[in-house]
């Protein structure tokens, strides 16, 4: 075999070696932009209006999701408040992004729905812009049945976040309460928020006692906390809790 045909075989090899190179690089880049095409940075959308946001996200090839509306009075009422994922987070297209909507400050007025029917109490919360959210039942013979015995937040309540009303309403005697709205406890004597929580018999671990924080010179003055008075709890006011939660509160001492 001759020299010259040895390295035309060679060159023939070197070539193919070549265009298999080329090929696979090709591959690795078409496959590289096929999976990095396929991704975006979530854009910032707090404080845009929904609509906005709803069209930068579907031009990017995301989709939005209304999950919630809270009232606001640093944010006006049809822009964001808050979003998931967070802003620069890479998610792939069709990716759904979940947004809080502001309803503005609170302006309605919540009623006082305590001793109404259940069905009567809901039309009344909705005809005052409010919804009807938590409901659980709690036996109670001093009233009829479906008669609304608590409502949290209370009535005329300032500062409320949602826009709902979670409601506990009278089941007969024979019946097994299925849960319970848990009331804010916060600045009651621990004392009386263990008896309240004792008498619909939900337990209560045992209290945390804590300073209370002494605000920073310049800061507004708060306003006092009674020594033995609740100043947090778990679960939140307004959360469904059952007879098998156990709360925890936290005292001043």
């Amino acid at each position: 075999m001759s020299g010259h045909f040895i390295l035309r075989i060679f060159r023939m090899a070197s070539l193919i070696m070549l265009l298999v190179a080329v090929a696979m690089l090709s591959a690795i880049t078409t496959m590289h932009f096929a999976i990095h095409g396929a991704e975006v940075q979530v854009p910032a959308l707090k404080g845009m209006t929904v609509a906005d946001a709803r069209s930068q996200a579907a031009g990017m090839g995301l989709n939005l999701n209304v999950d919630n509306r809270y009232y606001s009075g640093d944010v006006a009422a049809g822009h964001i408040l808050t979003q998931s994922p967070a802003p620069g987070t890479v998610v792939r297209r069709e990716w759904h992004v979940r947004v809080a909507e502001s309803l503005g400050p609170q302006k309605v007025d919540v009623p006082d729905i305590v001793g109404y029917d259940q069905r009567v109490a809901a039309f009344q919360l909705r005809r005052s812009g409010l919804d009807v959210g938590v409901t659980a039942k709690l036996p109670d013979g001093g009233v009829a049945e479906g008669t609304v015995i608590s409502q949290d937040p209370p009535a005329h309540a300032q500062g409320i976040e949602r826009p709902s009303v979670n409601l506990l309403v009278a089941a007969p005697d024979d019946e097994t309460a299925d849960g319970y709205v848990m009331p804010d406890l916060t600045g009651i004597p621990i004392v009386a928020a263990q008896a309240e929580l004792t008498k619909v018999g939900i337990k209560t671990g045992t209290p945390v006692f804590v300073d209370v924080p002494v605000p920073p010179v310049g800061a507004p003055p708060a306003p006092p906390v009674a020594p033995g008075s609740v100043i947090s709890q778990v679960p939140a006011p307004g959360a469904r809790v059952d007879l098998t939660m156990e709360v925890k509160l936290t005292v001043a001492k």
